[in-house]
């Protein structure tokens, strides 16, 4: 398939470096989503609801406008660490390692410049999965060693799979994620106080005023 012919994906504008943004619609006849090439962003996600009918339960923008203006990470591929580290601080292999801070005196989800903000490549496209790729080079945001990751969105069945691979050229931390908000009544219905998850855990991990876990381990 030619990628850049495909009618799979479409302009999405361009960013406020010049690059050019695309979507890319999968479609499995179950489900359908969109995914943005700019931060990797899962834009929508449409599944039947309880009639069948398609209701959208991911929180997304229209424009990439919108998308570069907030700072929620909303629906994005987050790296190379998700959460945060304290201090923006790290010792690996002897060594100490000075990151940005961009959250309080920590960094959060990659630092200044994340794989959230970057434009992703386009490494296969078909009809219910793509495959896309990003390199972050020596010293990205401080980190070590050249990074090269790849992730896959597929559609299987009733559910959005993601698979995450990186491989690096030294050792450095790695923790890839995406970070959508679900609305599970649809993205447009409102609250979502009326819904509840339950976890099934033991035990939880305090944090501090700055979101950094205290090394507790606290009976739930």
């Amino acid at each position: 398939m030619n990628l850049a012919s495909s009618p799979l994906r479409s302009p999405f504008g361009i960013t406020r470096q010049g690059e050019a943004a695309e979507q890319l619609t999968l479609d499995n006849g179950t489900l359908s989503c969109e995914i943005l090439t700019y931060g990797g962003i899962l834009r929508t996600l449409r599944v039947p609801d309880r009639n069948g009918a398609p209701v959208d339960v991911v929180l997304g923008f229209d424009t990439l406008a919108d998308y570069e203006s907030q700072d929620k990470y909303m629906g994005a591929l987050v790296g190379r660490c998700a959460n945060r580290i304290a201090g923006g601080e790290f010792t690996l292999n002897g060594q100490t390692h000075q990151l940005a801070v961009n959250n309080g005196p920590n960094h959060l989800h990659g630092g200044l410049v994340g794989f959230n903000q970057r434009i992703w490549q386009v490494e296969k496209l078909e009809q219910d999965r793509v495959v896309l790729s990003l390199t972050s080079p020596d010293g990205e945001e401080g980190y070590p060693g050249r990074l090269e990751v790849q992730v896959t969105y597929q559609l299987v069945g009733a559910a959005l799979s993601i698979q995450y691979q990186a491989r690096a050229e030294r050792d450095t931390p790695c923790n890839l994620t995406n970070h959508s908000y679900f609305n599970l009544s649809g993205h447009n219905s409102g609250p979502v106080l009326e819904q509840d998850i339950q976890l099934h855990a033991s035990r939880y991990t305090p944090t501090d005023q700055t979101s950094i876990p205290t090394g507790e381990l606290a009976s739930v």
